[in-house]
């Protein structure tokens, strides 16, 4: 029976990889799974080595602050590789961790799979040429990176976005408002502040006051939070504000597809969540924000216009970006005004999203990924 190893550090990469790890259960039931990840990860029959609880981070003081636990688990991770023996390794994004998992990994005769590789074609292209030394082959989710990678002489495949078959509500609109005590009539405005601590504590204050500014021009706005799981209590205390003010909002956890289909428009952090936004036809504003010294580099070595995904496999800006100082209570309401009182530039907005969601392929990512995962396992054990 194949042997795998996992890694992911994040909540996106945790969906993917319980996806995944679903998938190869099906193609091969018995197969022993292992690895770094979260609840879904384990939930779906991989047998947690680690949890990546605490390790998600965003700019260089945080990154720094969470070293120690990166090291350790780093270290836990190769112990067990040494024991286990893996068929093939498996990376999903995380290239802060992979990277150094993958180098070592190699030296013991283990391949590496990069499944969602790290965008280093928007932000570090010095990355294609570590990938290209430690990887053996790439599975892509964007149909655009499959030059790029094959340019930086990397064995590339492009599985589709494992989005289009995971991102689906639970309830109907109706159904889901009700039980949150809204009104399925009223004008509803879906608030994603990130998954790690950092973006929430950067962008939660700004997105609430200009919640408050919304509701002044529109008495029956009303605002639904998506909440990441594993973050404190303490992260959300801003929303105290919309709370006090009596303007209705609720909290959820783990349902952020049900609260974008919900939504006649998002303000959402920069990351997955836009892309799953594209693939419910809402508008949304793209927002975030960098301690200053992490944005002048990240200005520094980027090679792209915008940040926001959605934009960036559009081509073009299709969605508006607020960042660092653009971010404020002022702009945030401004542009979600614009989204409710303008229905022509919804209705455009919904267009332009359905066009990026086709550009993501076809259902069927996370069975096109298992099956080249098996197969390089397979190699290995010939």
């Amino acid at each position: 029976m194949s042997k795998i190893l996992i890694s992911c550090g994040e909540p996106s990469g945790d969906l993917y990889g319980g996806a995944l790890t679903r998938e190869l259960v099906k193609l091969e039931p018995g197969l022993r799974i292992s690895g770094l990840g979260g609840d879904r990860l384990r939930e779906s029959g991989c047998d947690l080595v680690a949890h990546y609880e605490g390790l998600a981070a965003t700019g260089l003081s945080e990154a720094l602050a969470v070293l120690p636990r990166s090291y350790a688990t780093y270290r836990r991770m190769i112990a067990h590789a040494r024991t286990k023996c893996p068929d093939v390794f498996v990376a999903i994004d995380f290239p802060e961790v992979n990277f150094r998992l993958s180098a070592v990994l190699r030296k013991l005769g283990i391949p590496t799979v990069y499944y969602i590789g790290p965008q280093a074609w928007a932000w570090r292209r010095r990355r294609f040429e570590k990938m290209r030394q430690l990887v053996d082959l790439a599975l892509v989710i964007f149909p655009f990176e499959v030059a790029l990678y094959k340019e930086a002489g990397i064995p590339v495949k492009f599985v589709g976005h494992p989005l289009l078959e995971l991102s689906k509500p639970f309830e109907p609109r109706d159904v889901f408002l009700r039980k949150l005590e809204l009104q399925s009539g009223h004008p509803t405005i879906a608030l994603l502040p990130g998954s790690r601590p950092n973006e929430v504590r950067a962008l939660l204050p700004d997105i609430v006051a200009g919640s408050v500014l919304v509701r002044e021009r529109i008495k029956t706005a009303q605002f639904i939070v998506a909440r990441a799981p594993h973050l404190e209590d303490t992260l959300f205390e801003p929303l105290g504000q919309l709370r006090r003010a009596g303007i209705p909002v609720a909290v959820t956890t783990e349902r952020t597809d049900d609260v974008l289909a919900a939504a006649d428009v998002a303000v959402t952090a920069s990351g997955t969540a836009t892309v799953q936004a594209a693939i419910h036809g809402c508008p949304m504003v793209i927002v975030y924000r960098l301690s200053a010294l992490t944005y002048r580099l990240v200005k520094r070595f980027a090679h792209v216009d915008n940040v926001g995904m959605v934009n960036l496999i559009a081509g073009k800006q299709v969605v508006p970006e607020l960042l660092q100082d653009a971010l404020t209570p002022e702009t945030v309401s401004a542009e979600v005004l614009r989204y409710l009182t303008d229905s022509t530039l919804a209705l455009d907005s919904k267009e332009k999203l359905a066009e990026v969601r086709h550009k993501l392929g076809t259902e069927g990512a996370s069975r096109r990924t298992a099956e080249h995962v098996l197969a390089i396992a397979r190699q290995g054990m010939m």
